[in-house]
């Protein structure tokens, strides 16, 4: 299995013959991360997660291609029609190929005035998990944990609890598009030092960064 982590959230895993992407948001290299892909995750509404207008013209060119999200974000894309699947916490539906199970069911608190939206997390072949934009914990181990590095409604030692939690054997940091170079540094060697204690293998991705697992 290969994983590519583009700019911010968006994530490409490539096994064997399947390619599915998770996220494919505003801030990231979308039309590279859809080229060839059979299937999309999507974990919530807010554009640094989805960009409507290439998922929708990248549905257009590929009519083969499928969208797995909760129902906001399916009302978003209704020009791609029964091609969008609305997802759940509980369900198990096979994505590209690949088996996922759907965990979470909303987003993290940014604020009281904020409204709080849909947000699923996805456990890809029991072995990925992209947690969109929260902290819930999955009820099974997994080997890879993409990790939500810097957001507004975070702050570091919600970060280093979380990876403690999940305690998988290795992880990736995403949802950091937000922070400049001093802050990838600071909060990296943070999350580098509890991984180790922990025994997880911790690497940051550049993005177009690929890693096989």
């Amino acid at each position: 299995m290969e994983i590519t982590k583009y700019t911010h959230s968006c994530v490409r895993i490539d096994d064997r013959d399947s390619a599915l992407v998770v996220d494919p948001g505003e801030f990231s290299e979308v039309e590279t991360a859809l080229s060839g892909a059979h299937a999309v995750l999507v974990t919530h509404e807010h554009p640094d997660h989805l960009n409507v207008d290439a998922l929708t013209n990248a549905a257009a060119t590929d009519p083969e291609l499928r969208v797995w999200a909760p129902a906001s974000v399916a009302a978003k894309l209704a020009e791609i029609g029964d091609r969008v699947t609305t997802v759940e916490p509980g369900d198990a539906v096979e994505a590209g190929g690949l088996d996922v199970r759907v965990v979470g069911g909303q987003h993290a608190l940014i604020h009281h005035s904020v409204p709080v939206v849909a947000n699923v997390g996805y456990v890809i072949d029991d072995a990925v998990y992209h947690p969109g934009d929260s902290f819930e914990v999955p009820t099974t181990l997994v080997e890879t944990l993409l990790a939500p590095m810097h957001a507004p409604w975070s702050k570091i030692a919600e970060v280093l609890d979380f990876l403690i939690a999940v305690r998988p054997r290795r992880a990736y940091p995403i949802h950091d598009a937000l922070l400049s170079d001093i802050g990838l540094g600071f909060v990296g060697a943070q999350l580098e030092r509890v991984a180790a204690a922990y025994g997880i293998d911790y690497r940051r991705l550049t993005p177009v960064e690929s890693v096989t697992v």
